[in-house]
């Protein structure tokens, strides 16, 4: 059964770093696309970056030069570094990666999110 499960989220203040990280796991032939989106409350969730399996990215406009999205193929493990973080960037961040499981089709797959806080 295939999971992704994120890491790193916490509490920073504004103008600071965090660097999360998001792991897949089970039985796969493949990762594709891998990607973060967020949700802060009560708004809908929203794309922010995306990487393909040759590194190719793809970022939101809100965080283009301060977020950096990366994977590790060998270990099936997708990064995103937040520098110079902001209090709008304070949400509940989900990874997602489209996977070729082996026991069903290609679909897409979600973590089960982490909290990310800026305040001063």
């Amino acid at each position: 059964q295939v999971q992704l499960v994120e890491s790193g989220g916490g509490s920073v203040q504004p103008g600071g770093s965090l660097t999360l990280a998001c792991a897949a796991s089970g039985g796969f032939f493949s990762i594709y696309d891998m990607a973060w989106n967020r949700q802060a409350p009560g708004n809908q969730r929203e794309f922010i970056a995306q990487i393909d399996r040759d590194g190719g990215t793809h970022y939101a406009d809100s965080v283009k030069g301060r977020f950096t999205i990366s994977r590790d193929n060998a270990k099936n493990t997708v990064y995103l570094q937040m520098n110079n973080m902001k209090i709008e960037d304070t949400a509940v961040y989900y990874c997602s990666a489209d996977i070729d499981a082996y026991d069903t089709t290609l679909r897409d797959y979600w973590g089960q999110g982490t909290q990310v806080t800026v305040s001063s």
